[in-house]
């Protein structure tokens, strides 16, 4: 029961830092003047995606797993680092990221790019044997709350916290490749 309560701790903690950048663009997108309606599917949208990105990569971590066995362990704590790192750093970045309309299929871009990450660590958590059903409950979930959050928080101020929720998300991701990689 104490292992269940603490890989459930773990991955929300994880969808937490996956739906980050999702919350960030969602302030920048925010800035459009959408209207409530607007907001909740393009929540939804970003959840749908963010349950079927991890799902892609679960299958192909799994496949992975059986096939080579405890190299992908270490290639997985590996992509966390990396995606860790890269969602940190471009956190950074100058460049505006909301040039694209979060309507029809400038949506499902964003839904896209904001859940590309995702596909990652759930490769990862398929190397690991993590139960996917708790897993991709979490994801679409903090997903969906957090563009949600963005959305309407970008409504209101302008894209103030954009760019440290990106940083602190990466930040998660980079600890818990670490994690994978040291036996403590």
């Amino acid at each position: 029961m104490t292992s269940m309560i603490g890989e459930l701790m773990t991955l929300m903690l994880m969808a937490f830092a996956l739906g980050m950048d999702a919350f960030s663009i969602g302030i920048g997108m925010g800035m459009f003047q959408l209207r409530l309606k607007q907001v909740f599917y393009i929540g939804l949208v970003v959840g749908i995606f963010h349950v079927w990105m991890p799902l892609l990569g679960m299958i192909t971590g799994k496949f992975l797993s059986e096939t080579f066995g405890s190299f992908a362990a270490y290639a997985g704590g590996v992509l966390l680092i990396v995606l860790g790192i890269q969602m940190f750093m471009s956190s950074f970045k100058e460049e505006d990221t909301t040039l694209i309309s979060p309507v029809g299929f400038g949506l499902i871009l964003f839904a896209l790019s904001v859940s590309l990450d995702s596909f990652s660590v759930g490769l990862t958590l398929g190397i690991f044997g993590a139960r996917t059903a708790a897993a991709l409950f979490c994801f679409g979930i903090a997903a969906t709350v957090l563009t949600w959050a963005g959305l309407l928080i970008g409504r209101k101020f302008q894209g103030v916290l954009g760019t440290y929720s990106e940083a602190l998300g990466g930040s998660i991701l980079f600890a818990f490749g670490i994690k994978l990689l040291l036996p403590i």
